[in-house]
């Protein structure tokens, strides 16, 4: 799968601990910055990747600031985007099994790194169980 990563100054020790841990796992990484610790604004980023999973380019993103709530609402603002924050393993496997996220949002801020390696493994292992979810999903991407 590629997935694009993307962070803001505050994630970027996570962003590229999660591009090695996405190397190992046998993915393809598109890393669209920020690619230091200089302090930047996360919508650029989140555009960036979000841009991308929704362009077709990717098919995921994994997105990371301080809380990982700027990055997911600036990457939901993207047609076609669906983005969760992450931060336990619950949130990490409902985001997809219910609502098919193909956006992972973290929090470094919050979780220690290694808890960031768990919940993308996580996210990237489950599977969208369709069913009566499907419909849901499909509201989010038309809705009424």
């Amino acid at each position: 799968m590629k997935i694009a990563v993307a962070a803001d100054h505050a994630g970027f020790e996570y962003k590229e601990r999660c591009k090695g841990l996405l190397a190992r796992l046998g993915h393809s990484v598109e890393d669209v910055g920020t690619h230091s610790t200089e302090s930047v604004d996360y919508p650029d980023f989140a555009y960036k990747a979000a841009g991308l999973v929704a362009g077709g380019a990717c098919e995921r993103a994994v997105l990371v600031c301080g809380s990982g709530i700027g990055m997911c609402i600036a990457a939901n603002k993207v047609r076609g985007i669906r983005a969760a924050v992450g931060n336990d393993d619950f949130s990490a496997r409902m985001s997809r099994a219910h609502n098919n996220t193909n956006v992972l949002c973290i929090g470094s801020r919050i979780i220690p790194p290694e808890k960031m390696e768990t919940l993308v493994t996580i996210w990237l292992d489950t599977a969208f169980e369709g069913g009566r979810h499907e419909r849901r999903v499909a509201k989010l991407t038309n809705p009424a």
